[in-house]
């Protein structure tokens, strides 16, 4: 049971800040998935591990492989078969699992896999606290056998059912109007998980693309990418519908459309979840990266919330969750985090409270959204950069010597009176990400134009 050491540059770029990713099985292969099965036992020391996998062409093979690398570390699988990410970690924090890994490349196109993995009550792993462990351990092999030699052993384990009625326990279903919804699943987990949900609901369900297909023969399932949201818009339009939601290709992340086929951004999804949740529990604290609309923490103020302030990063925003013992947290990027989902990601939790607050409000999502998303955004612009640092500091004189309110909390932000912008660095590609918000168009574009001319000098 020796695990080869190996010390390939691109097993070593494997590892990322939040999981374990790349080309299946040129960089990722069944050998990297039985190591990281060995590797991970050992350095969490689970007595079960629970395993689930996504609809992509090569999940098959690198679960087996994984499970072989769990079970010869000595750990029981509590095998669940094809599920969403969101499901695993509901899964891993209601029956007490020591450790979970959900097999899953996300958003990402058909030739990449990857592993997301957590301990415990689903506290996510990272590169910082035991991603990198587990990394080292699969590159130098020093994998020391379990003591005895015991194999352990593989239990089949159905979890869909008790994570709809989860999810399902959270909201006042009786109170929902009989909304037509168009799900665009786009060949990946919703399809699974959307079905038996709507079982349960009063709501008519129009299904697009619910057939898993890893290999995605519709669009990518990437719903940030206004591109795949398109047959989305037009399926609202032609059925009439009162509600689009568009799900990831592992079913964690959702961004939602309105009833005249408008994307809806993941921080204004954000703060209408916030307002659900404060209506039955008040006073509540609620987490909003630093990257959503300045509207997200003022609606939450506005009905009686107490908005906290995060960094990006789902294992950041799950620790500030923890420690503020904040009821919800919501990121721009369409990731949304519930204390009853042990903090995980859940975007069917976050699709449930908009048709809550929907139907309390008695009006269409355009014009519960309307009032909230009043700011213009320039979306997420990213610069390839090289000396990224030095580009951060020349926007940051800039404005000091401007007298704009200056903070580094994650990456640069700096403020106007109606206008903002944050600039940071990719964690993992030389690029900078430069987000805009302003009160107006004229106002984001101005500031827009200013801080890319200041950045321009180093790009290349």
């Amino acid at each position: 049971m020796t695990v080869t050491p190996n010390q390939k540059p691109e097993t070593y770029a494997l590892f990322k800040a939040y999981d374990i990713r790349g080309v299946a099985p040129s960089e990722l292969d069944p050998d990297v998935a039985y190591s990281v099965g060995r590797a991970l036992v050992a350095y969490l020391q689970p007595s079960e591990v629970a395993v689930g996998r996504d609809m992509r062409v090569s999940g098959d093979v690198l679960a087996a492989a994984l499970i072989d690398g769990i079970r010869d570390q000595g750990a029981d699988v509590v095998d669940v078969g094809l599920v969403s990410t969101d499901a695993l970690y509901f899964a891993v924090g209601k029956f007490g699992y020591a450790a979970g890994v959900m097999i899953t490349a996300s958003h990402n196109p058909p030739q990449y896999n990857g592993f997301k993995i957590c301990r415990e009550e689903a506290r996510a792993l990272s590169l910082e606290d035991g991603i990198g462990q587990i990394r080292d351990l699969v590159v130098t092999g020093k994998i020391s056998d379990p003591p005895g030699g015991r194999r352990g052993d593989v239990i089949r384990k159905e979890i869909i059912q008790d994570y709809v009625d989860q999810a399902v326990s959270l909201v006042d279903v009786s109170a929902f109007k009989p909304f037509k919804v168009v799900v665009d699943a786009g060949n990946g987990m919703a399809g699974k998980t959307i079905p038996p949900l709507f079982d349960k609901l009063p709501c008519d369900l129009v299904p697009l693309f619910f057939d898993l297909d890893g290999t995605f023969p519709n669009h990518l399932a990437n719903p940030i990418d206004p591109k795949n949201m398109v047959d989305l818009q037009a399926a609202v339009i032609e059925h009439k519908a009162d509600l689009g939601v568009a799900f990831d290709g592992d079913a964690d992340r959702m961004f939602l459309v309105d009833e005249q086929g408008k994307l809806i951004g993941g921080d204004i999804t954000t703060a209408m979840v916030a307002i659900s949740i404060l209506e039955s529990d008040p006073g509540a604290a609620i987490c909003y990266n630093l990257i959503c609309s300045r509207s997200v923490p003022e609606t939450i103020a506005a009905h009686g919330g107490r908005p906290v302030r995060t960094p990006v990063g789902h294992s950041l925003i799950k620790k500030i969750m923890r420690e503020e013992d904040a009821v919800f947290g919501g990121e721009h990027s369409g990731h949304y985090y519930f204390r009853d989902n042990w903090y995980a990601d859940s975007g069917l939790f976050a699709m449930l409270r908009v048709l809550q607050l929907m139907s309390s409000a008695g009006k269409p999502l355009s014009e519960v959204a309307g009032p909230i998303d009043t700011r213009i955004r320039s979306g997420e612009i990213n610069l390839e950069i090289e000396d990224k640092p030095a580009a951060i500091d020349r926007v940051k004189r800039y404005y000091e010597d401007a007298g704009a309110e200056i903070d580094e909390f994650d990456g640069l932000t700096v403020q106007q009176s109606d206008r903002w912008l944050n600039i940071r660095a990719s964690n993992t590609e030389p690029l900078l990400r430069v987000n805009v918000e302003g009160d107006t168009n004229e106002a984001m574009e101005s500031l827009r134009d200013e801080v890319l001319s200041i950045i321009a000098p180093a790009r290349g």
